[in-house]
């Protein structure tokens, strides 16, 4: 083969290689990835073992689905989904679930006409949800804690534990600090607005009542900070601690914003392990209206 001959077909190999490899990116520059790469790339900072009979499976969608954007929220809500749309993204890493139970079981409820239109609308737009729950709390620190803690200014006082123990604060400067950091606009709670606040327990989302009430017999903080509490199981309990002696108030956040942060807090962590691809944090929100 001839010299020139030779360059020249070196030349054509090196300019299919390139159009090849700019064939292979998506709109963001990126290698393409598909669901399941990111979903590994995610899980492989995990050091434990795996969850037995996790909740973080797949909702919509396929694991080979091509990913053109990465969308985070606390609750996949229609307008969620549409703004992801709207955006580019086809891929939702959600904290709670799809359908609206524990499981995301479709028959909960028989002939549910809103779990068929939430379907449908998830297959007209291509759209893949996989849930990240029993990982985001299990993995250090737990990304839900630790994003509400450096909302409030609490990082250096928190040890990857529902218990912090922080400076003297009154009840009444905790409910504006959560406020404020949080982006909440009503707040709900039980308790002297002077109280003095040490020992906090902190327990966003739903806990369950047994749970709460087991850490404020054994751990007895000022104050307990819930996401959402059942009314006739740790607020009763709470109001009747007001009553005979022992003085723990309640803080309740709601459910939705009190580990909205958390999930903030893991789209900045995300794109440090995917650089070249477009994450975007949608809130879900408060779904309440206060009058």
């Amino acid at each position: 083969m001839k010299r020139t001959e030779f360059i020249q077909k070196s030349i054509q190999g090196l300019i299919a290689l390139a159009l090849l490899e700019a064939v292979s990116t998506n709109a963001f520059g990126a290698d393409k990835l598909t669901v399941q790469q990111i979903i590994d790339t995610i899980l492989k900072n995990y050091s434990g073992e795996p969850i037995k009979n996790t909740n973080d499976t797949i909702k919509a969608g396929s694991a080979d689905l091509i990913v053109t954007g990465v969308v985070t929220t606390m609750f996949p809500t229609v307008e969620v989904i549409r703004k992801a749309h709207e955006i580019g993204a086809n891929f939702l890493i959600v904290h709670e679930p799809t359908y609206y139970n524990g499981s995301d079981n479709k028959t909960l409820v028989a002939n549910n006409t809103q779990v068929q239109l939430k379907e449908e609308l998830l297959q007209k737009l291509n759209m893949c949800i996989w849930r990240f729950h029993d990982y985001a709390h299990a993995m250090r620190p737990d990304f839900v804690s630790y994003g509400v803690v450096r909302s409030v200014g609490w990082t250096k006082y928190y040890e990857n534990a529902p218990i912090l123990n922080i400076p003297e604060i009154s009840l009444k400067n905790i409910i504006q600090l959560f406020k404020k950091g949080l982006r909440i606009n009503h707040i709900r709670y039980i308790g002297k607005d002077d109280k003095p606040c040490k020992k906090i327990a902190l327990l966003p989302g739903a806990w369950g009542g047994s749970r709460q009430m087991s850490i404020l017999v054994n751990q007895k903080p000022d104050v307990i900070i819930v996401g959402e509490a059942v009314e006739w199981e740790t607020v009763e309990f709470i109001r009747d601690c007001q009553s005979l002696g022992h003085e723990s108030a309640l803080i309740v956040l709601g459910h939705s914003v009190s580990e909205e942060p958390g999930m903030l807090y893991f789209s900045e962590w995300l794109r440090t392990k995917i650089s070249d691809l477009k994450i975007t944090h949608i809130p879900s929100n408060d779904p309440f209206k206060w009058d």
